[in-house]
């Protein structure tokens, strides 16, 4: 912990430095991915057709096995707003510059709050800022490359009937990439999440093992309502990523033992102290006669 001591005052004036440079360099970000928007938007729209590298990894995957490949498609978006284009691109530009500048977010956050802790609790922290950011965008990559394609075939070219066209609009495609592209961000956080609960007790290693065959059934279950295509190996392709997740969950939890440990451990160490403290009583009550 940092032997300065500040004022509120002090503090304030900090934060406001730290989210002035903040919103400073998301601006900057903004401008730059604004121009940026033919290169952005192709890679938004390359799930789209059968052309896209997951599509191209399944055929080449089937060949070997000497089974049919992805049968071809060409999802088309349109339009049907005046102002949805542009209010897309101010989306779409606020949304990347976020995801590029959040490395950068983290570490002024974490230049904040770095002078309040002690120096056990900077490694800790420092670890956890820089592995859940790892997980993150390993999140967005499984959302982008995995399951955000097959969602998209599979919604994409689903039909009712063949006298009905499929007009998909810009609006429900962009929300659904944005939408499906967090939300496995988010669900990557798993083993955070579990480290964290363990450490304050709420779960244990022992609890999530107990619970492993359950958690598959919620895992597959997930798996098919992230990628509602239905068939077998599309869900496994979401669900192996999801239970790998639960497993270095286990991993990372703390045991109860070791939840035991550092409960007891510290009362341990209190009763050792007062019964120290109860002995130099003693001794100076003790001389004290004496005298």
């Amino acid at each position: 912990m940092s032997d300065v001591k500040m004022t509120f005052w002090d503090h304030l004036d900090e934060f406001r430095k730290v989210l002035f440079r903040v919103i400073g360099v998301l601006f900057l970000l903004i401008i730059v991915a604004f121009f940026f928007k033919e290169p952005i938007f192709n890679v938004i729209f390359a799930p789209l057709n059968s052309d896209f590298v997951l599509y191209k990894g399944f055929n080449k995957l089937l060949d070997l096995v000497h089974l049919n490949g992805v049968e071809s498609f060409d999802i088309q978006v349109m339009n049907i707003e005046i102002a949805a284009q542009f209010f897309t691109h101010l989306k779409v530009t606020f949304f990347v510059a976020l995801i590029i500048g959040m490395p950068f977010f983290f570490y002024e956050f974490w230049s904040f709050i770095r002078p309040a802790l002690y120096s056990n609790e900077k490694k800790a922290v420092k670890g956890t800022f820089g592995f859940a950011g790892m997980l993150f965008y390993a999140g967005l990559a499984c959302g982008y490359f995995m399951v955000l394609p097959l969602t998209v075939k599979f919604l994409g070219t689903y039909q009712v009937s063949p006298e009905i066209p499929n007009q998909i609009s810009l609006n429900s495609y962009i929300g659904m990439f944005l939408s499906l592209i967090l939300v496995m961000g988010l669900v990557f956080e798993m083993p955070i999440l579990a480290a964290l609960l363990s450490r304050i007790g709420l779960i244990s290693k022992e609890l999530l093992k107990k619970y492993r065959r359950h958690a598959v059934v919620v895992l597959v279950i997930l798996s098919a309502v992230i990628t509602p295509s239905g068939d077998a190996f599309t869900m496994m392709i979401v669900a192996i990523p999801l239970y790998l997740l639960y497993e270095f969950s286990i991993i990372v939890s703390k045991s109860e033992k070791d939840q035991n440990k550092k409960e007891y451990g510290d009362e341990v160490e209190y009763e050792e102290i007062d019964e120290d403290d109860s002995d130099v009583d003693h001794y100076a009550n003790n001389e004290a006669t004496q005298s």
